[in-house]
């Protein structure tokens, strides 16, 4: 019996995801496999390298810091959270990545991207983060806010916008028992996008017809997922964690107490449930 799990991005909502992950380090929960989807891949990797914490702490040092995520870095560089400071240089240097632990440990994990030339999801094996820090860029490029990820000859964005939360690759992959961490409550759905915004995006893309459908169906799809993910859970195939409120964070206008807060709501989410997640895993 091998266990996966499955983290949904989310932008700073994946501290919630962060809080998750820090708990069931805690309780020294095996986990076979982890497919994360931007923000869920980004917090996901600390798992492997066994750094509680290191998550939220690095965002609560420099969340404020403008070389981080913020407007200027979005007008200076193309990319709202800036890729020299907030991947490199905190990965490498401020916070250091255990990339020796991660690949000691020869767990399985994967990072969601979007192929913007296929408009289809892509599933990218990580074996040394800091050797691939670019497919993890390309992960949690957002559209609009984020240059276009070139790995090779491919051009990518935001895993999100293809498979937001990959629960189908993990039942492909033929994992037995499947951990979903979602960063939405329950009952959530995902809005339409509005006619300005499909203008936008169309406009921005149109070198990319198959990108721009994949963003277009983006809501219809993801909404679609959770139904099926609620079927699932409903037979008690899957084991599902979702916020238990509200965690919406500002990317821009966002404080440390926000975002202690939204850690706070997942470590404390997956402290409640951990008895029948335990239930589920035995």
């Amino acid at each position: 019996m091998k266990t996966c799990l499955v983290l949904e991005g989310g932008a700073l909502r994946g501290l919630y995801t962060a809080g998750v992950l820090d708990y069931l380090m805690d309780k020294k929960v095996n986990v076979d496999c982890i497919i994360g989807v931007s923000a869920g891949a980004l917090f996901g990797v600390n798992y492997f390298s066994n750094q509680r914490g290191r998550g939220l702490r690095y965002n609560l040092k420099y969340c404020n810091d403008k070389r981080y995520m913020s407007i200027r870095s979005l007008l200076l560089t193309g990319n709202i959270v800036n890729k020299n400071f907030a991947y490199y240089k905190v990965s490498n240097i401020l916070d250091p990545f255990d990339d020796e632990t991660f690949r000691k440990s020869k767990k399985i994990f994967y990072s969601v991207a979007t192929n913007i030339e296929t408009g289809e999801a892509e599933y990218m094996k990580i074996n040394s983060p800091l050797m691939q820090m670019e497919e993890l860029r390309a992960t949690s490029a957002m559209p609009m806010l984020s240059r276009i990820i070139k790995i090779g000859n491919n051009k990518y964005l935001d895993g999100a916008v293809a498979d937001s939360i990959p629960v189908k690759k993990a039942i492909e992959l033929g994992y037995d028992r499947i951990v979903v961490v979602l960063t939405q409550p329950d009952g959530f759905r995902k809005p339409e996008l509005t006619d300005k915004n499909m203008k936008k995006i169309m406009i921005k893309y149109k070198k990319y017809p198959k990108f721009v459908k994949t963003m277009l169906n983006r809501c219809d799809n993801y909404n679609k997922t959770l139904d099926f993910i609620k079927e699932l859970e409903n037979k008690k195939e899957i084991f599902v964690i979702r916020p238990s409120e509200d965690i919406n964070v500002d990317a821009i206008k966002k404080t440390k107490e926000d975002l202690q807060r939204v850690y706070d709501v997942g470590f404390n989410d997956m402290k409640k449930c951990y008895k029948y997640l335990n239930k589920y895993l035995t």
